[in-house]
């Protein structure tokens, strides 16, 4: 797999499975701040989460699952290109390796996730990936090109039709879902959102 000329993220399936969190990390990638990358075994774990919270959705998330793959044509960080690295690999929790190793085999720049603890510097940082908190990133990204992401953002917004949401609803949801610094930059920009 060759790397990818953008800046690269490797998704965590903590940051995929919140609805908006997930919503604003595949709306900035479409919009091609950054390439975003997962493995199956990724979306595995993402699926199987919110099924165990919400049994009546078991077996229903497909759609949302291809409306991801579909956002990122070039999504895959194949588990053949992966589980070769996984071996050599050591975590604090070994359910995480395989997210290091996806990393690693998709030529990540970073690792976006919510479980920072569990990617330690001195095990992460001497293989030149970064790991950072999904509001961190939307913001470093909103930093790069606040035009294209206010664009992005927009047509996010326009997708929420049931209800509408007026942007203070819309920067709530962001809030609501662990990205308090996104919300008050769309807050700022309520006007073009």
């Amino acid at each position: 797999m060759a790397g990818h000329a953008r800046y690269t993220a490797l998704l965590d399936a903590c940051v995929l499975h919140p609805m908006a969190m997930a919503d604003a990390l595949m709306s900035l990638a479409s919009a091609g701040l950054y390439a975003a990358k997962w493995s199956r075994t990724i979306e595995s774990e993402w699926i199987k989460s919110i099924e165990d919270r919400r049994p009546d959705l078991i077996g229903k998330l497909e759609y949302r699952r291809d409306q991801m793959r579909e956002a990122v044509p070039d999504w895959e960080v194949e588990e053949r290109a992966w589980r070769s690295l996984a071996g050599g690999l050591k975590l604090p929790d070994p359910g995480d390796v395989h997210v290091l190793a996806a990393a690693l085999a998709g030529h990540a720049d970073c690792i976006v996730t919510l479980n920072l603890r569990d990617f330690p510097s001195d095990v992460v940082g001497p293989l030149a990936i970064e790991v950072i908190h999904p509001d961190q990133f939307i913001v470093a990204q909103w930093d790069l090109d606040q035009f294209v992401a206010v664009a992005a953002f927009k047509r996010m917004r326009a997708r929420w039709k049931k209800p509408e949401a007026t942007a203070e609803d819309f920067a709530a949801a962001l809030e609501r879902a662990g990205l308090p610094a996104t919300a008050l930059r769309l807050r700022e920009a309520a006007e073009l959102i």
